[in-house]
């Protein structure tokens, strides 16, 4: 039986991350703009993009990551379309037999997810959450990596 998910604005809610105005109010924002809940919330500082994170992270069973402190193999990483880092913002992690590791910010990024299933070539797509500064940071260091070699 599939259980069901509880909602973002539920656990920031249960935690006392976001009073229940502030939710109601990004969620309005949410209706007229398109954009995701969560990046309204911290557009807002109604919660800070950590807090956000370990919501996420509960909510979908998804480990949170610091990119800054694992080993990055970066030949592994030029193995990947480099519109999956840049446009799409995914940061492929380790691979093993069965398995990719892709490092996201957002799990409701249908897109990115699909592309991130395309890229792992028939392998199982494991995700793990990261901070957009630690995305930033990660593709910075692989465009000094990149320009680095072509000189």
């Amino acid at each position: 039986m599939l259980r069901s998910l509880k909602k973002i604005g539920e656990i920031l809610i249960d935690k006392g991350l976001v009073r229940p105005e502030e939710l109601d109010r990004a969620l309005q924002e949410q209706a007229r703009t398109k954009e995701f809940l969560g990046k309204i919330l911290i557009k807002r500082c109604y919660v800070k993009e950590s807090d956000l994170l370990s919501a996420l992270s509960e909510q979908f069973q998804i480990p949170i990551l610091n990119l800054k402190e694992i080993k990055i193999n970066w030949d592994f990483v030029k193995s990947f379309n480099l519109s999956l880092i840049f446009e799409f913002k995914c940061f492929p992690i380790q691979q093993d037999e069965w398995s990719v590791t892709i490092a996201i910010t957002n799990p409701l990024d249908m897109w990115a997810i699909k592309k991130c299933e395309e890229e792992v070539r028939g392998l199982r797509l494991k995700l793990a959450l990261v901070s957009m500064s630690d995305i930033a940071w990660a593709i910075e260091e692989y465009k000094k990596r990149i320009a680095w070699e072509t000189l």
